[in-house]
């Protein structure tokens, strides 16, 4: 189940957007200044004919129309939305930029629908082996649906943020941090699935408040202090034995080679002994960390 399916289940009200009844300001611009045009002139008459009960009227009525007018206004930016409502009631969203005029008992409450770029705290989360390991995320959103994220959540931006922080938990729980024993999915070496999945957990969480996520990715990713020190020992060792298991592997080969050619060529026949001899010489030859020391023998073979 879903979270908007959650919502509509515990009864609680689902909004969408939809386009609001607003209008270009330009024309009520235009307006303001023909009625304080008209305005002025009747002043003038007044002022040089003999007074009119009638015509007194006038100036009065195109002021109300200027305050009507002006009261109206409102401006919005590229990627700036308004959302109106009437005595608390959703009547649309304005989304073109520029002057715009609404009647003036609407109320108007602008949103940004821009991009948002936030890096979240690092946090502690244990991995899906118990390992304490230290985790942050960088995340690009933007809000799509301006009536969810205005009147379905109560504060959108507080609700990223902790959307954020349990998805990263969620994630960094179903993986273990590293691992070198087996084909299994981890946290350090599926970098770009583990992030792929973590784009499909925000967008789940986040779609009750009508937000997407254009982007995201880890940009901390590493032990905890505490098991730091053991964990780098424990990575070196594995490496170290991985790195031996190869060299062994490469030397058996080698010896098995070179007693295969020279047994093949007949260049000196070996027994058992000698033959254990020479392989013993060979693999620390080869095995050795350290350059080895040639001694020449200048006796027989057995000597």
């Amino acid at each position: 189940m879903t979270q908007a399916d959650k919502r509509a289940a515990s009864g609680l009200t689902l909004s969408a957007e939809r386009r609001g009844a607003t209008y270009s300001g330009y024309p009520a611009l235009i307006a303001i200044v023909v009625l304080v045009a008209i305005a002025a002139w009747s002043v003038a008459q007044l002022a040089n004919d003999r007074w009119d009960p009638i015509g007194a009227w006038v100036p009065i009525v195109s002021m109300i129309g200027v305050v009507f007018c002006a009261v109206g206004f409102y401006m919005l930016q590229p990627n700036q939305a308004a959302a109106i409502t009437l005595f608390g009631s959703y009547k649309g969203t304005d989304r073109v930029s520029g002057l715009r005029w609404v009647l003036p008992w609407m109320i108007r409450r602008r949103i940004s629908v821009r991009a948002n770029n936030i890096i979240s705290d690092r946090i502690k989360v244990n991995d899906l082996r118990g390992n304490p390991i230290e985790m942050a995320a960088q995340v690009v959103w933007r809000v799509t649906d301006t009536a969810q994220a205005l009147f379905d959540v109560d504060d959108y931006k507080a609700f990223v943020n902790v959307q954020i922080e349990a998805a990263v938990r969620t994630i960094g729980a179903r993986y273990p941090y590293d691992d070198f024993t087996s084909e299994e999915m981890t946290l350090r070496g599926n970098h770009d699935q583990v992030g792929n999945e973590l784009l499909a957990e925000l967008m789940a969480r986040l779609a009750v408040a009508g937000i997407s996520v254009d982007e995201c990715g880890f940009t901390h990713l590493a032990y905890a202090q505490e098991i730091a020190g053991a964990m780098l020992r424990r990575q070196q060792a594995e490496a170290v034995v991985a790195a031996r298991m190869t060299l062994v592997e490469g030397a058996v080969g080698m010896v098995e080679m070179a007693l295969d050619q020279l047994s093949a060529k007949n260049v000196v026949e070996l027994d058992d002994e000698r033959r254990a001899a020479m392989v013993s010489n060979l693999m620390v030859v080869l095995c050795s960390e350290r350059d080895t020391q040639p001694i020449v023998n200048t006796g027989s073979l057995y000597q």
